[in-house]
C-alpha cells in the first residue's frame, strides 16, 4: 500500500507540469539540422523495410515470419550499437499459423485461376480437391435448414455483403491545410449516437450466424469454404477462421477471395451453371511455444538524475499474412528503428534512456503493448502502479501506413499541445503542423494511455492505406513512400531526443479511475 500511495503522490506531482510546459521550451537546433542530414542523406529507413517484408515475409501472431523479424530486429539494433537488445516474451499467446500452399481455380465451365489465401488458422485441405460449389444465402439460422442434406463433399460458397463500386475519386490521397486546420482547433461536441443497443444487438446476431454457419457446414460434411470480407480490383481483406486459442474446435479449410472472384462463381450459380472449383492448401500450426514476444533495446541515458527514467517509441511488428505487411506495419517498425539509428549515428547522448519497443500480436487486440505496459507499468483493470510508471516520460506510436507525419494527436493532454507545437516549428517546410487535442485509437500507444501515461500517435498522410493496403493482399514493399519515411523517421527522432533532454517529463492527464465492477 505505501507503494502505490506514494506513486499516486509522484503522479500528482507530474501533472502540475503543464504550468511549467508554458514555459520556452529548449530547442537544439544544430542536433536537429545533424538529424535532418544523417536522415534524408545516409538513411537506412527502406532497406530496413526490405528486410521486414521482403526477407522476413508475412508476420501472422506467432508465425515463423513473426519470429524472423524478432531475430533479425534485435540483432539489427544490436549492431547499430543499442544495448540490453532482447526478444522479449510478454505472456501466453495461442498457436501459431503459417501458409505453406495456396492455389485455387474454377475449373467448370471453364478455366479461370482466382485470386485468394487462406483465412488464418484454417487448416488445409490434405491435398488438392476438386467439388462442386454450394451457394448458401441465409440471413437468419431458419434459412440454414434448407442447405442440410445438400453440402456433403461440396465446397461451399457464401454472400458477397458489399459489392465492390466503380469509383472516379482518386485512390490515395494527404491531408488539405484546410483538413489540418480543422483537427487543430478543439474537437466539436458530437451527437449521442442513437439506437446502439440496437446496432450492438444486429452485430452480435450477424455473429451468431456466423456461428451456426460454421458448425453446419463441418455437422454436414462440406469440403471446404470459400468467402469475402470485400475489396476491389483485385484486392482482398483477410483476417482470421478459426481462433488461435490452443484447444480452439476444428474448423474447415477456407480461402478468402477476391469480390470480383467470388461474385463471378456466385452468379454463374445463380444461372443455374454447373461450377467446379479445385484447391489446394497447406497451412502449418505451431503449438509448442504458445508464448508472445515484444523487441525492445536501448540506448542508455547519461545524466546522473534523469538517466533512469525512459522515452519511449515503438509500433507493432506483426501483421496479417496475405501480404507482407508493409504500410501495417514495416513503416511504423522501419521508422522506429531508423529513428534510433539515426541518433546513435549522430552521436546522441540523451539523458534520459530511450527505449524502442516492437510490440507481437497488435492485430489480435494490442497484446503485446498492453501486456508489456501490465507487466511493467501498471494494470489499467484495477489501477494499481508498479514503480516504473513515474519513471515514463512519454512514449510515441506510429501505425497509420507509409504517409509522411503532419503532426501529432495530443490526445486530450492540453500540457503537451504547446510544447508540441514548438517542436514542430523545424519540420514546417516538410509538411508537419499541426497539433491536434483529439484523440485516435486502434493501436499501441492506447495501452499507455490507458494507465494514465503520456502516449500518442503522429497524424500521417493516409495515402492509399484505408483504400489498398491495410489488412490486405496487397500490403507490399510497392506501396511505401521512401521520402515519407525519411521524413516521418526525422520528425520521430527529434521528438524521442527532446523528450530526453527536458528538464522535466511530459505532462500528464488525470488518472484514470479503475472501471467500476459490473452490477
Amino acid at each position: 500500500m505505501q507503494k502505490l500511495v506514494y506513486l499516486a503522490v509522484a503522479y500528482g506531482l507530474s501533472t502540475a507540469a503543464p504550468a511549467l510546459a508554458q514555459q520556452a521550451e529548449k530547442v537544439d537546433q544544430a542536433m536537429i539540422a545533424k538529424i535532418k542530414d544523417e536522415g534524408l542523406n545516409r538513411s537506412q529507413v527502406m532497406k530496413t523495410a526490405f528486410y521486414l517484408t521482403d526477407v522476413c515475409g508475412p508476420r501472422l501472431a506467432n508465425s515463423e515470419g513473426l519470429k524472423r523479424a524478432n531475430e533479425w530486429t534485435q540483432k539489427q539494433m544490436a549492431q547499430w550499437g543499442l544495448v540490453n537488445a532482447k526478444v522479449e516474451p510478454w505472456g501466453d499467446f495461442g498457436r501459431g499459423w503459417d501458409i505453406e500452399k495456396s492455389y485455387v481455380a474454377m475449373t467448370a465451365p471453364y478455366y479461370h485461376n482466382m485470386i485468394g489465401a487462406p483465412k488464418a488458422w484454417t487448416p488445409g485441405t490434405n491435398g488438392a480437391i476438386k467439388k462442386q460449389i454450394v451457394l448458401v444465402k441465409a440471413t437468419t439460422e431458419a434459412d440454414l435448414d434448407k442447405y442440410k442434406g445438400q453440402l456433403r463433399d461440396k465446397i461451399v460458397l457464401t454472400e458477397v455483403a458489399s459489392e465492390p463500386k466503380t469509383t472516379f475519386a482518386a485512390d490515395a490521397k494527404r491531408y488539405t491545410d484546410e483538413e489540418l486546420q480543422k483537427m487543430a482547433a478543439p474537437a466539436e461536441a458530437r451527437p449521442a449516437r442513437q439506437n446502439n443497443d440496437e446496432a450492438m444487438a444486429a452485430y452480435r446476431a450477424r455473429l451468431a450466424l456466423r456461428t451456426k454457419m460454421a458448425e453446419l457446414f463441418m455437422q454436414e460434411g462440406a469440403a471446404a469454404v470459400l468467402s469475402t470480407r470485400g475489396g476491389s480490383h483485385g484486392t482482398f481483406f483477410t483476417s482470421n477462421g478459426a481462433p488461435y486459442a490452443a484447444d480452439a474446435k476444428p474448423v474447415l479449410p477456407e480461402i478468402e477471395m477476391s469480390p470480383e472472384d467470388q461474385l463471378r462463381l456466385i452468379r454463374l450459380v445463380e444461372a443455374g451453371i454447373a461450377v467446379e472449383v479445385e484447391m489446394d492448401t497447406k497451412t502449418k500450426f505451431q503449438t509448442q511455444d504458445l508464448k508472445g514476444y515484444n523487441v525492445v533495446a536501448e540506448i542508455p541515458g547519461t545524466d546522473k538524475k534523469l538517466k533512469n527514467e525512459v522515452v519511449m517509441l515503438g509500433a507493432h511488428i506483426d501483421s496479417w499474412h496475405a501480404a507482407t505487411g508493409a504500410t501495417d506495419n514495416a513503416a511504423g517498425c522501419a521508422v522506429m528503428m531508423e529513428a534510433v539509428r539515426i541518433l546513435k549515428a549522430v552521436g546522441a547522448k540523451p539523458r534520459r534512456t530511450i527505449r524502442i519497443a516492437l510490440w507481437g500480436e497488435e492485430e489480435q487486440g494490442l497484446h503485446g503493448s498492453r501486456n508489456y505496459v501490465k507487466n511493467n507499468f501498471g494494470d489499467p483493470a484495477t489501477m494499481k502502479l508498479l514503480p516504473a510508471h513515474e519513471k515514463l516520460a512519454g512514449y510515441f506510436n506510429l501505425d497509420n501506413g507509409s504517409g509522411k507525419i503532419r503532426g501529432i494527436y495530443a490526445q486530450g493532454n492540453e500540457g503537451v499541445q504547446p510544447i508540441f507545437a514548438e517542436w514542430l516549428k523545424p519540420f514546417a517546410d516538410m509538411g508537419a503542423t499541426t497539433v491536434t487535442p483529439r484523440n485516435t485509437g486502434g493501436t499501441d500507444h492506447l495501452a499507455f494511455d490507458a494507465v494514465g501515461l503520456p502516449g500518442f500517435q503522429f497524424i500521417q498522410d493516409g495515402l492509399d492505406y484505408n483504400t489498398r493496403t491495410h489488412h490486405t493482399n496487397q500490403d507490399t514493399y510497392e506501396r511505401l513512400q521512401p521520402d515519407d519515411l525519411k521524413q516521418a523517421s526525422i520528425i520521430v527522432a527529434t521528438f524521442v531526443y527532446n523528450t530526453a533532454m527536458r528538464d522535466q517529463k511530459l505532462p500528464r492527464k488525470a488518472l484514470p479511475q479503475a472501471p467500476q465492477p459490473k452490477s
